[in-house]
């Protein structure tokens, strides 16, 4: 009927046909109580509707989005839907020190920039639903440096309008631009770091961001591991908290997640991808935040030496977080917990 009535892709289509499956089967399969075929069109039943609402009525997103709450309530309805797909028998959170130590900072007027590795497209989510528990400023007002296609996409979009977002395009999706559309892109991005400068200025801002420039894709022996990050992208978030006026923090952050929904195999030109879900156990910890100074030294090459400590120690934590949810009770011992268990 869409289709035919011109309001809707065939792809599009087709692509929600297999989305719908795929969730339906990942839920019912979870034997979480309350998972079962009415949840589940609950859940999708919002999604083609928040899908269908912006085909008609387009939202574009400015450099800086708010989340919007009113008068539809975009941020539970993406934490609707990935809760279902979250094996919290399994979860586990790591670092809670850590997080303390943003949530302090926060509150005394400071910055906190996350450098983390990215796996799904429901990292947010994730991130949201293991901490609303303990700390739920964090889970709430967190900007994420989001790139192209999560405002592009006709099924990412609805999930993104419930995130405050600053806007940029991918170095990764520009290389085959034409040059006016490349010059267009990088003026948006030049708007972007002006408006993060002056969020940053009012202090108490929580700014998240993964200097990979993409989502993590599983190693030639199946093993997910965090992607190298970008030095360029570490650096910049450097000198934006350096130059804003009051204190800036960077903490690396290792998620674990890319099992609940993977990306393709190979990174994609095009939107409107295939989307795999699963339930399974997903993992968050974080690490003490870089002594940029100490780190960076006397070093001829300070970008490069402040990227690799910073990547080293994300994947350091991401072994810490495989571990822990092979077994949480051991990982319990090494300063993961469970707190929606409690």
């Amino acid at each position: 009927m869409a289709v035919q009535a011109g309001k809707a892709p065939q792809r599009l289509v087709d692509v929600f046909a297999a989305f719908y499956a795929n969730y339906q089967e990942a839920v019912l399969d979870s034997n979480v109580e309350g998972a079962d075929e009415q949840a589940v069109a609950k859940v999708m039943g919002a999604i083609i509707d928040r899908v269908m609402h912006d085909m008609q009525s387009p939202y574009t997103f400015p450099s800086t989005h708010t989340r919007i709450l009113e008068p539809y309530d975009y941020y539970q309805f993406g934490q609707n839907y990935v809760r279902w797909l979250i094996d919290f028998k399994q979860s586990v959170l790591g670092g809670v020190e850590h997080f303390d130590a943003m949530e302090a900072a926060l509150q005394a007027g400071e910055n906190v920039v996350i450098l983390a590795n990215h796996q799904t497209e429901a990292d947010p989510a994730v991130w949201a639903l293991l901490l609303e528990h303990t700390h739920p400023r964090l889970a709430t007002d967190v900007f994420y440096v989001a790139g192209d296609r999560v405002v592009s996409d006709h099924l990412c979009k609805p999930f993104s309008m419930g995130r405050n977002l600053f806007c940029v395009h991918s170095k990764k999706h520009m290389v085959h631009d034409e040059p006016a559309a490349k010059e267009a892109k990088q003026k948006t991005n030049r708007r972007t770091l002006t408006e993060m400068l002056r969020e940053l200025n009012k202090g108490g801002k929580l700014i998240w961001m993964a200097p990979s420039g993409g989502r993590d894709r599983p190693k030639e022996n199946g093993q997910w591991l965090p992607d190298k990050f970008d030095p360029s992208a570490v650096e910049l978030m450097r000198q934006l908290c350096t130059k804003a006026k009051p204190r800036g923090h960077l903490f690396p952050l290792a998620m674990h997640s890319g099992e609940m929904m993977p990306p393709p195999a190979a990174r994609e030109q095009a939107v409107g991808e295939q989307r795999i879900t699963k339930f399974v156990p997903v993992g968050l910890c974080a690490g003490a935040p870089l002594d940029v100074e100490a780190i960076v030294g006397a070093a001829k090459d300070k970008e490069a030496k402040l990227s690799e400590a910073a990547f080293a120690a994300v994947t350091d934590l991401y072994l810490k977080i495989e571990d822990a949810i092979e077994d949480p009770s051991k990982g319990s011992a090494s300063g993961f917990a469970q707190p929606w268990l409690s």
